[in-house]
């Protein structure tokens, strides 16, 4: 991979290459585990029958009873096999707890005379042994595709009816939904037939296996569901992996020492000017408006979803879950956080596409402002169609307008529709200004580069539209994590790069060589082991083994690139001048705050992503750790120390580009305590909640089972809920002190360009 290094330096043709190998091996195995995940999912019987032949519930009941759990939004309130919201508990889980509860109680009477509380330790110990080996067998006929409960397992769906009944009515036993949430009889029985298959699911062991369809998922050791053999070979293998690429890599850094940030000599002119902003790149600022508003709803939802833990039944006085339950609360923060961090992308690209091509083709503005229209409607209809979709008033439009009830995805397939053609139309007027660009053999490569990154986005959020409401439970989440993972932790990221690098280029800090370097490395660490590493999000959602084994192994490579990130902190810092060190002087720049941001991505991408992402990541933790608060942990650092600190960036680089010198005195002010305001109340947030938290929920999976840490006698114990009192203080300077002041920024930045 030799290159000259002077100004007319010439790119080795392996990068080209090297990208495009590792983008196709690594598609092919994805699309190959994704292929696999239909076929090995956890079958859904035609009937399931007592041992006289008679009906418990049918495939009809279980699809309907997914459908049930979607439309009423339960997976922001509980989750399934580890995958949903923390507020609630794991219905697999608990169900198979109960399950496991009336067998033993069964078999107590029948083999002691007594109840299963009355045991000794060493009849109990029978007792449990009995359970494991009765639950643990498969009793599902592949032919007639007819699955057979023992009596225990029937009595034990009969008396769960009542049990979920009970857990729908007060918003205290249930975390914040309101009274009576479910009442009708018909749609309880089906709700209970779907949440009786999976935790089924949970502890059958496959045909010809020693483990569950959801390798042993959850952890409980009275149903025999332990840590299998493979998570624990997986592990320790994914470990040497992540040594051997490390080491491959800084071998390569080490050799090629032009790698990395690399500024170049003295004099490069840079093409972006504070206060010299083109029609479309001033009618961006009002995007950065709505990001910094939309930002701040987020983070007020979010204090108000964390008293649902604190104090669930009390809101300073007010019965918040009548209004505004947490399953509503909790889907617009995370739809929220979506929205403003995206359409911060949005505006950063079309405010780059038109500093890359220094010209904008006529109407340009206009379309700006049509597709911020699009977006103002895409986003108020699907938040209000959110609400009004768990309270049922769109029949059986449920899932279109509504809706739809996977985590992450939650708005209604029309409101998909409009997303998909927003972004296809937001990547037609990146085309209208890159094209001309394309020409230019000094600018084409950074320009094409671009233009895919941005056309990566809008091409991988279609697997949304593969799955619908009554799909098999693992094949829909194969697809959530298309998306949540592949889509956003993949290839948004790579645009993350690729903005990063135009932006540098674009402003003067490195040579066109060197961006372009910097953006195909990347995209080889990234997509190495991010492609097929998606997988890590399916190791206990009903896969085969060999998923777990690939998905472990190549995980362990996203942390390589995110580690790299420590080798680059200083080089950032004498590209930036933003610090004083040997050879760079401390200098005055007209972005300062934006390239602070850019700093704080890379430390919050390592904290976030790389230790708190390493931390869960491997299956011998994953399998104790899924669903617990050391995931909301990692998710809060990562998407917001990441994504969301790039999305303030973006948003500075635009305010501060179209004002003066002059003009621009008052807004850094409050752009400066916005930076500090964010980072520490972040930081607070990790250190005095979500960590310790997450540690003591680990703990007690260990102690008591998985089943236990994520019920409300865990989540509503005394000191959970002191913790999160003690998060308070956080979330104000979060608030107060972070967001509120980016608000006023942008606000006045609006005003001072509209007045000049």
């Amino acid at each position: 991979m030799q290159e000259q290094l002077s100004d007319t330096a010439v790119l080795s043709p392996w990068w080209r290459r090297s990208v495009v190998l590792v983008f196709v091996v690594g598609m092919i195995g994805l699309i190959f585990m994704s292929v696999q995940a239909y076929r090995h999912a956890p079958p859904i019987p035609e009937k399931v029958v007592d041992s006289a032949g008679t009906v418990v519930f049918d495939r009809q009941d279980i699809e309907t009873g997914q459908e049930v759990f979607l439309k009423y939004g339960l997976m922001q309130n509980g989750s399934i096999w580890g995958h949903g919201s923390y507020l609630g508990p794991d219905f697999s889980a608990q169900y198979l707890h109960e399950l496991s509860l009336d067998t033993g109680q069964a078999i107590a009477r029948q083999e002691f005379g007594m109840d299963l509380s009355a045991l000794d330790e060493s009849q109990r110990a029978q007792v449990d042994a009995r359970v494991a080996i009765l639950l643990k067998e498969n009793r599902y006929d592949p032919a007639s595709k007819q699955l057979t409960f023992i009596d225990a397992e029937k009595d034990s769906f009969q008396r769960q009816l009542t049990v979920w009944t009970d857990y729908f009515k007060h918003p205290t036993s249930n975390s914040g939904l309101p009274d009576n949430y479910i009442d009708d009889p018909e749609e309880i029985r089906q709700l209970t037939a779907f949440f009786a298959w999976t935790a089924w699911a949970s502890v059958a062991n496959r045909p010809d296996k020693s483990y569950s369809y959801t390798n042993n998922f959850p952890y409980d050791p009275v149903v025999g569901n332990l840590l299998t053999s493979d998570a624990v070979l997986w592990s320790a293998l994914s470990v040497a992996m992540l040594l051997a690429g490390l080491a491959c890599v800084l071998v390569v850094f080490g050799k090629f020492d032009y790698l990395g940030w690399k500024g170049g000599p003295e004099g490069i002119y840079p093409q972006m000017l504070a206060g010299e902003a083109t029609a479309g790149q001033k009618a961006t600022i009002k995007y950065f408006v709505i990001v910094a508003l939309l930002f701040l709803t987020q983070v007020m939802i979010g204090g108000a979803l964390a008293h649902y833990r604190a104090d669930p039944g009390n809101f300073y006085g007010i019965d918040l879950a009548q209004y505004l339950p947490s399953n509503i609360l909790r889907t617009w923060h995370l739809q929220l956080a979506i929205f403003w961090i995206a359409t911060a992308y949005i505006a950063g690209g079309l405010l780059l596409a038109s500093s890359i091509s220094r010209e904008e083709p006529r109407g340009h503005a206009v379309g700006v402002h049509m597709l911020f229209w699009a977006l103002v409607v895409l986003v108020v209809g699907s938040l209000l169609g959110e609400l009004a979709g768990i309270n049922q008033l769109f029949g059986r439009f449920w899932s279109w307008f509504g809706h739809q009830g996977w985590e992450f995805l939650e708005l209604g397939r029309f409101w998909q529709v409009i997303l998909v053609v927003g972004l296809s139309f937001w990547m037609g007027l990146l085309y209208r200004v890159i094209a001309p660009v394309l020409k230019d053999p000094e600018r084409r490569e950074i320009s094409l580069l671009f233009l895919a990154g941005a056309a990566s986005i809008p091409f991988f959020y279609l697997p949304a539209f593969f799955f619908g409401s009554t799909t098999n439970f693992t094949v829909v989440d194969m697809w959530r994590f298309w998306i949540i993972h592949l889509w956003v932790e993949g290839f948004f990221e790579l645009f993350v790069t690729i903005l990063v690098a135009v932006t540098f280029y674009q402003l003067g800090v490195v040579r066109r060589i060197n961006v372009v370097r910097v953006i195909y490395m990347d995209a080889i660490l990234f997509l190495a082991g991010g492609i097929i590493g998606t997988a890590h999000h399916w190791y206990w959602t009903g896969q085969a083994n060999f998923t777990m084994a690939l998905a472990a192994m190549f995980s362990a490579l996203e942390v390589v690139p995110l580690t790299l990130l420590t080798l680059d902190a200083w080089d950032f810092v004498k590209l930036t001048g933003t610090g004083d060190t040997a050879g760079a002087p401390k200098k005055k720049i007209p972005h300062k705050w934006a390239f602070y941001f850019l700093m704080a991505v890379g430390f919050w991408n390592f904290v976030g992503a790389g230790i708190f992402g390493f931390l869960i990541n491997m299956p011998v933790v994953s399998y104790y750790e899924a669903g617990t608060i050391l995931t909301l942990n990692h998710g809060h650092a990562a998407l917001l120390g990441a994504f969301g600190m790039l999305a303030m960036a973006l948003l500075v680089l635009g305010l501060r580009h179209v004002l003066t010198d002059e003009q621009w005195v008052l807004p850094e002010k409050f752009v400066k305590v916005s930076f500090w305001g964010i980072n520490i109340g972040l930081a607070l947030m990790v250190i005095t909640n979500l960590f310790p938290e997450g540690i003591l929920q680990v703990w007690d999976v260990l102690e008591n089972g998985y089943w236990h840490a994520r019920s409300l006698e865990f989540i509503g114990s005394d000191r959970i809920r002191a913790l999160e009192w003690v998060s308070m203080p956080s979330h104000v300077i979060l608030i107060v002190v972070g967001v509120v002041p980016m608000v006023i920024a942008a606000g006045l930045t609006y005003l001072r360009m509209r007045k000049a």
